[in-house]
């Protein structure tokens, strides 16, 4: 089973390839990763980009890292992105997500992926359980026109991450599988990224009814790549496994196998706070890794 590392504890650490490629290699002993794009914003000048590009692809080729796909990270998280209610701030999340695939390419990273977006919230706090049909076709849309260019700049997935959130979409099973049937055409696959700290919300789904492999058993192929958390089933903690939590690395690789996903990738997804010291974090993942591999690599 492909096991690495999602690229989100370098953030405002270690945030060149100069200084995580080798972390990665030689102090966790990996050799796949998952970029985040709270290290590169596609925003940025397209000859910085370049440039920084072919500092990926150089670094990973000297210590023989393998970047599988790039995630869109925290920062461009925090916008409502494609579900946002003014039709122009789609437009421009398109862009990024344009620029996204673009860069990708140009770093040798063949598959971008992340959640989709946020509505916006009502007044009274209370939350929907579905789009309105409008906003749901215009998603499906873009998607498709999203799919077409991944397409031209060379790019073979595209994953939507389901998140524990009424107001992000989807987030239930019935929802991905009518998402996969609506884009069963596009011209590169959507294909969906799970989350273990997102099925399991039990404030959203209940105490009986939280868990992975309803997910698993419904989406199947569909499931391009897996996230993995430490969590207590009560937020999406992205807490490492030297934390507490209610997750067995032995029964989540086992439950995955189960499933027919044995050689679908799984990466390590977690967050520290910023005011945290570098060498507890590197020690943290390092041990979490250490968990882990024998579980799942």
């Amino acid at each position: 089973m492909p096991f690495g590392v999602n690229l989100s504890f370098c953030a405002k650490r270690w945030v060149t390839p100069e200084l995580w490629a080798p972390l990665v290699r030689e102090d966790l002993g990996l050799d796949v990763v998952q970029l985040s794009f709270d290290l590169v914003d596609p925003t940025w000048p397209d000859d910085l980009l370049l440039s920084l590009a072919r500092d990926i692809r150089r670094c990973t080729d000297a210590t023989g890292i393998n970047v599988h796909s790039a995630f869109i990270g925290l920062a461009h998280y925090t916008f409502n992105q494609l579900l946002h209610p003014d039709p122009g701030v789609r437009d421009a999340a398109e862009v990024w997500l344009r620029r996204a695939y673009r860069f990708a390419t140009s770093a040798g990273i063949a598959r971008v992926g992340g959640p989709l977006g946020a509505v916006a919230s009502r007044r009274d706090g209370r939350e929907a359980d579905t789009l309105p049909p409008a906003d749901y076709e215009d998603l499906i849309a873009r998607m498709h026109k999203l799919a077409d260019a991944a397409k031209a700049e060379g790019l073979v997935e595209l994953y939507v991450e389901p998140t524990p959130m009424r107001r992000e979409w989807p987030w239930t099973v019935d929802q991905a599988l009518t998402m996969a049937a609506d884009l069963k055409t596009s011209a590169v696959p959507w294909k969906f990224c799970l989350d273990w700290g997102h099925g399991t919300f039990e404030p959203l789904y209940g105490r009986y009814r939280a868990g992975m492999a309803d997910w698993f058993a419904a989406l199947g192929a569909n499931v391009g790549v897996i996230h993995l958390q430490q969590t207590d089933f009560q937020y999406d903690r992205h807490w490492d496994f030297t934390e507490p939590g209610r997750l067995d690395p032995v029964a989540t690789a086992a439950l995955q196998r189960a499933h027919g996903l044995g050689q679908t990738p799984v990466f390590l997804e977690v967050f520290y706070p910023f005011e945290r010291d570098d060498a507890s974090v590197l020690e943290a993942v390092k041990r979490s890794v250490a968990l882990l591999k024998p579980a799942y690599a």
